[in-house]
């Protein structure tokens, strides 16, 4: 048994991996050089992307960017406090730590990602949703599940291809996150389902710029450059 996840090498036992790389052109040094990439986490400490916002990236991925940032602000913020408080007992405390722990990560890297173009970190107030396990784990579902909706919304409008790596290696982590949380709630007949949907529904900004001001959690503008985060009336879940 292995106590962490195997390497490519260890998988290809019968080297149909390495067979198909040959064919590629692919090295064996530069294969297992990649499923070291692969095993070990390639996104650590940053986005996967290498570009300067001011070559050749448009406004709207800019601003694209700035939406996934106001959203990760409030995704850590929600982790953090519920962190803090220290409300959370077993599955519900790991579950807490390890997506805070993801959650500011994502943060860091779009700030860097963005530079002097990143907007600022807003108040926020989550009206005690973390103060009680039954509330954080109902309020960290409907985040995870709006977070899938947002970055899957965004695919079809971002132009650079950098840009959309980006946001392709965060979109399959919020996933993740909503169905561990899922999860956790329970295994009733009217509990949420892990995987609900056969093909994942999409969400556009206005609808979850709105959803997200409507629960009140922030408390402040992010900035006058970024996209309002605070209007509308819809509720998260819907």
């Amino acid at each position: 048994m292995h106590d962490s996840i195997p390497t490519l090498a260890e998988l290809d036992n019968d080297g149909a991996l390495q067979e198909a790389a040959d064919k590629a052109g692919i090295t064996r040094s530069t294969l297992l050089r990649r499923s070291a990439f692969v095993g070990g986490g390639l996104i650590v400490g940053g986005l996967p992307v290498a570009f300067s916002l001011a070559q050749g990236v448009s406004k709207g991925d800019i601003d694209i960017l700035n939406y996934a940032l106001t959203l990760e602000f409030l995704e850590a913020a929600f982790y953090n406090e519920a962190v803090e408080k220290g409300a959370l007992n077993g599955q519900l405390k790991r579950f807490a730590k390890i997506v805070a722990e993801h959650e500011n990560a994502h943060v860091d890297a779009l700030k860097q990602t963005l530079g002097s173009k990143a907007v600022k970190k807003p108040s926020f107030n989550f009206k005690g949703t973390t103060d009680a396990e039954s509330t954080f784990a109902a309020t960290a579902l409907v985040l995870e599940d709006a977070g899938v909706k947002a970055y899957l919304g965004q695919a079809g409008n971002i132009k650079a291809d950098a840009v959309l790596k980006a946001a392709a290696s965060i979109l399959p982590v919020e996933a993740r996150h909503a169905a561990w949380i899922a999860s956790i709630i329970g295994k009733g007949s009217s509990s949420p389902s892990p995987a609900p949907e056969t093909f994942q529904s999409a969400a556009d900004m206005a609808t979850i710029l709105s959803a997200v001001g409507a629960t009140g959690f922030i408390t402040t503008e992010s900035g006058a450059d970024a996209p309002s985060a605070v209007s509308g009336t819809p509720n998260v879940a819907g």
